[in-house]
């Protein structure tokens, strides 16, 4: 009986498509999310993921692939970000709040003007809908989330450093600024790639909620690491057969798992991870 109800829902192919594309984000978002967690980037995340929002409407208007102005307009912000931050002098939360709202306003805007036929599409990737994922969406997926994973792992002790402490980071030699940069586009790059199945309103919850239940199990930033990917699939893998079974929104189950399994963990966790040990990991 457990075997058939596993695996009833993937008998079929966009069922399965789904289950692999949300355990892949469930996956990508847990490792981006410790240096979100890290650096306190769940401000931006949010902000990213509806300024993706406008990118997403223009492409529709544009009729180009939702991608592509997705990731034009999350790394542009993302980078403008940055920028504004370091050159202009605001504070993050200012340089997020100047961009967010303007550009999530002109989205509501743009879809309120000329896409009247299109409103139901596009509110899907306001709450997410793994159940849409195409082949070729997999694939989008699979080759960003392969190289967002890839630069981390290339990177991974020079991200680290640049995220626990940028001045002495750049005292030492290295491209504090760049990486910081390069870092927003991935983080960019991720909220792109995980709109489709858990949406805008919920994609920083896949990007805090899993890292943070694993920041409370280890004080070693590579076993954060780990842990949080492992608890963002497992997340995925549930929230996917409630989903199926109960009849209810894919997203937000998925979602409501991963807190879940948070507030599990805060309940059982001897202790918190102080994050002057993460960087020993």
């Amino acid at each position: 009986m457990l075997i058939d109800l596993l695996l009833e829902p993937l008998r079929y192919g966009f069922l399965l498509r789904g289950l692999v594309a949300a355990m892949l984000i469930g996956i990508i978002c847990a490792v981006i999310g410790t240096y979100v967690v890290l650096k306190g980037f769940a401000f931006i995340g949010d902000a990213l993921a509806h300024i993706a929002f406008t990118g997403i409407v223009v492409a529709f208007l544009a009729g180009v692939v939702f991608y592509l102005g997705a990731l034009v307009a999350a790394i542009a912000a993302g980078l403008g970000i940055g920028l504004i931050q370091r050159r202009v002098g605001l504070s993050s939360d200012t340089a997020i709040g100047i961009l967010f709202s303007g550009v999530f306003a002109l989205g509501i805007v743009l879809m309120s003007l000329g896409i009247k036929t299109y409103t139901v599409d596009l509110f899907s990737y306001v709450f997410g809908d793994i159940l849409s994922v195409r082949p070729s969406d997999l694939l989008v997926i699979v080759g960003l989330g392969g190289l967002i994973l890839l630069l981390i792992g290339l990177l991974y002790k020079e991200f680290l450093f640049v995220s626990f402490d940028p001045l002495v980071a750049e005292a030492t030699g290295l491209p504090g600024g760049k990486l910081q940069l390069l870092l927003l586009t991935l983080l960019s790059v991720t909220v792109v790639v995980s709109v489709q199945a858990v949406g805008v309103v919920l994609v920083v919850a896949m990007l805090v909620t899993p890292s943070a239940a694993a920041y409370l199990l280890t004080d070693r930033f590579h076993r954060m690491m780990l842990l949080g990917a492992a608890f963002g699939a497992l997340s995925a893998l549930i929230g996917f057969y409630l989903s199926y079974y109960l009849n209810v929104p894919s997203g937000a189950t998925i979602v409501l798992v991963a807190s879940a399994l948070f507030a599990l963990v805060a309940l059982l966790s001897p202790r918190r991870a102080d994050l002057r040990l993460l960087v020993r990991g």
